[in-house]
């Protein structure tokens, strides 16, 4: 059995494991009206906010919205966190199981060192936006939406070192304990975030395009029910 999905005036769209909003963002210049949730509180994230266990918001809530974004925290997966030694959940086969659940289509979000526990994930670079940043992340889809892999130009310019300041005429990697934030701030479009939301946030280009696609199919997706 299906049914259409009820998207919402304007369409609803729950940014789930939000941080500071550089997602939720992207899909609210889409055109989507955005609600992010987090369990630490978010007094930058720049549109509707509730503090709550993301994976237990999106089993008790998510069903009323009609697409889901959720990024659960990466640095499990993270070379920077290897190298230090740290531990740290992996979430992302809970995430999944709570999105499949709701019934409706979603996407999740995370980086290289996680493609591998990703379904058959399409992997967005800046270089894609024109951004001065390469930035792979990489996006699993769910609940009949899809997303197909666009072109990854090459890298042609030289990019410095994680967490090192950016010489002239190269592009950032703004992770870590990064130099420049206002230069990061400009080259991601991120304007209201400090540094903590910076290493870490998806550039709203990203999630902007990726709207822009489930827009285009929500209005005659069916959903399994």
């Amino acid at each position: 059995m299906t049914h259409p999905t009820d998207i919402g005036h304007p369409p609803r769209i729950l940014d789930a494991f939000c941080c500071q909003g550089g997602a939720g963002m992207g899909y609210h210049r889409a055109g989507f009206e955005v609600t992010g949730v987090d369990k630490d509180a978010q007094p930058r994230y720049p549109l509707g906010f509730h503090q709550a266990e993301a994976i237990a918001f999106i089993r008790e809530f998510g069903a009323g919205f009609g697409f889901l974004h959720a990024s659960p925290p990466c640095q499990h997966d993270t070379d920077c966190q290897r190298i230090q030694g740290n531990t740290h959940p992996d979430l992302i086969a809970p995430t999944r199981d709570a999105l499949n659940a709701t019934g409706r289509p979603w996407v999740m979000e995370n980086v290289r060192g996680a493609a591998r526990k990703l379904r058959e994930p399409v992997m967005l670079c800046g270089a894609m936006f024109g951004l001065r940043t390469y930035r792979h992340r990489y996006f699993e889809t769910g609940g009949g939406f899809t997303l197909t892999q666009p072109h990854h130009p090459a890298h042609t310019i030289p990019q410095a070192k994680m967490g090192r300041p950016v010489p002239d005429g190269w592009y950032g990697q703004f992770v870590g304990n990064f130099s420049g934030v206002s230069l990061a701030r400009q080259v991601m479009d991120v304007p209201w975030m400090n540094r903590d939301g910076i290493r870490e946030c998806i550039p709203p280009a990203y999630t902007r395009w990726i709207g822009t696609q489930a827009l285009a199919q929500l209005g005659v997706l069916a959903v399994a029910a």
